[in-house]
């Protein structure tokens, strides 16, 4: 039998990899370089700048462009190859044009248990937009998202990677109704929200006058594991400490033992232990004996 493995990028994404124009004008570009010296001169080597300046370019045109790309190539002496390679790697780089809001549903498992592929189903009606589009006003970009660790407040809603907690497909419209109205809702965990771009230059570490992120207060059930150890009397053990939690000699000594071997290369896997496995699972009567 022939089995037939197309590779490549997604059938709905269009055009290549990162698509739209291949230059910035003159003025853009000598902006954007005083922005890229600043962020270059935090870090000992320029190559280590790479994921705050897709950052930056990526608040200039809403995503990823052949221009962003080349730019961050020639200002870290990389090439536009190595750029790509690591802009295609991260979700959270885009690479078609992104509304003033990108409203992620969590769909992973604990939020669509709670709820979470209602609610994107909701939006998807509601918005007249499937997953992935961006609606005709230009305000709201709908995605599905993998888990945000956000699992606290299930199912949760986020709008440029700001959380809002505790969503039902009624809230959820009233949100997105909010931001193409311009009446913008507070996240549940910070004190304002971005648009899209201006989060991207907070992310590349440039904030606007007027954007800056402040911190919201820390819900109950977040601090739930926190409350917990302190009740048990519970904490981190000591750096450098062998990790003994039964409290016995055998213990110590398992203790000692994965101290003493803890810088050596893992065994060889061996082509024996299978069989052997598999003998005794097969025929008891011979282990047995």
């Amino acid at each position: 039998m022939t089995i037939f493995v197309e590779l490549g990028q997604r059938p709905d994404e269009p055009g290549p990899p990162i698509h739209g124009p291949a230059t910035y004008a003159a003025d853009v570009a000598e902006r954007l370089q005083a922005d890229a010296a600043q962020i270059i001169g935090r870090y000992p080597q320029p190559r280590s700048a790479l994921l705050p300046l897709l950052h930056l370019v990526q608040a200039e045109d809403g995503c990823l462009t052949p221009a962003g790309i080349s730019f961050c190539a020639g200002q870290l002496g990389l090439t536009p190859a190595e750029v790509t390679a690591v802009a295609t790697f991260y979700s959270m780089y885009r690479r078609t044009p992104t509304g003033d809001y990108l409203v992620g549903v969590c769909t992973n498992t604990l939020c669509a248990v709670m709820g979470g592929d209602a609610i994107l189903e909701a939006l998807e009606n509601h918005l007249d937009i499937e997953a992935g589009q961006t609606t005709a006003d230009g305000r709201v970009t709908l995605e599905h998202v993998e888990c945000n660790a956000a699992c606290d407040y299930a199912p949760v809603v986020m709008v440029n990677w700001d959380f809002f907690d505790n969503q039902t497909p009624s809230s959820a419209r009233d949100l997105v109704d909010a931001l193409r109205t311009g009446d913008i809702p507070m996240p549940s965990r910070s004190g304002s929200l971005c648009t899209f771009r201006e989060t991207a230059r907070l992310l590349a570490g440039l904030p606007s006058p007027g954007s800056a992120a402040t911190a919201g207060p820390v819900g109950a059930a977040t601090l739930a594991g926190l409350r917990f150890a302190h009740e048990h009397d519970m904490s981190a053990p000591e750096p450098g400490t062998p990790t003994d939690t039964s409290g016995t000699s055998a213990g110590h000594d398992e203790a000692v033992a994965a101290e003493s071997v803890k810088d050596e290369p893992a065994p060889a896997p061996s082509a024996t232990v299978p069989a052997e496995s598999s003998t005794a699972e097969t025929d008891p009567e011979e282990a047995n004996s």
